[in-house]
């Protein structure tokens, strides 16, 4: 099974349409510095990013649901440029992310499901208190220490936000539909509780404890990138 699902995943990379030019270099950014991945319609750019992280982009799953890979996968970082060739837009952008990290990381996978103690994001009584995104938003939402900045942040690209803060699978359970602009905030102490309490009151979302059903990722090969 575990070849089956690792041979299928090779083949929708290979059959994924591929980008035109794409740059990968080391990330020059001082450590703290804030990343992420910002679509444009037919272009990716992501900045001071771990291969992890592209993962949890190109395949849409929690960094805490990706297991395997050398120590490297999840502290080296890098920027990345690439454009393709059409008006692609989220999705197919992301294919095309799979394909780029299959051919320049050498990036091999298979999915298995595992039960995980994580949170399931709902919202609260209050509903949800973030600014509905403009319609043909472009999707970014970048971690700084000590928050969120997002435009067009959907529910999933949140729950995925606070799976990096908190270490910790979170799943999307609000129901909510559409995408939101916001800025979430928390001190940097005991930044566990300063995240639950910041959601609740900025948003107006809380996080419930619980163990979840959760679709993972595992790496069987990746290796650095060639220099460009």
């Amino acid at each position: 099974m575990k070849l089956a699902l690792l041979v299928a995943v090779s083949l929708a990379a290979a059959a994924a349409q591929t980008f035109d030019a794409a740059s990968i270099k080391p990330s020059q950014a001082q450590p703290g510095s804030s990343s992420g991945i910002t679509t444009k319609t037919g272009s990716i750019q992501a900045d001071n990013v771990t291969l992890k992280r592209c993962i949890r982009g190109a395949y849409d799953v929690s960094e805490t649901n990706i297991f395997g890979g050398e120590k490297w996968v999840g502290e080296e970082r890098y920027d990345i440029v690439a454009k393709a060739g059409s008006p692609a837009g989220d999705q197919e952008l992301m294919m095309m992310l799979r394909a780029l990290l299959a051919d320049r990381f050498k990036l091999a996978i298979h999915r298995e499901t595992r039960q995980i103690t994580g949170y399931r994001l709902v919202a609260a009584k209050s509903g949800i208190k973030a600014k509905p995104s403009l319609p043909g938003t472009e999707r970014s939402a970048t971690s700084r220490n000590g928050g969120v900045e997002a435009k067009g942040c959907d529910m999933n690209c949140l729950a995925g936000k606070m799976s990096e803060a908190l270490h910790a699978p979170v799943t999307n359970g609000t129901g909510i539909q559409g995408a939101y602009d916001f800025t979430l905030s928390w001190p940097t102490g005991d930044m566990d509780a300063a995240v639950f309490s910041a959601i609740q009151e900025q948003l107006g979302l809380k996080l419930e404890s619980r163990k979840v059903p959760a679709e993972v990722i595992v790496i069987d090969r990746a290796e650095r990138p060639a220099a460009n």
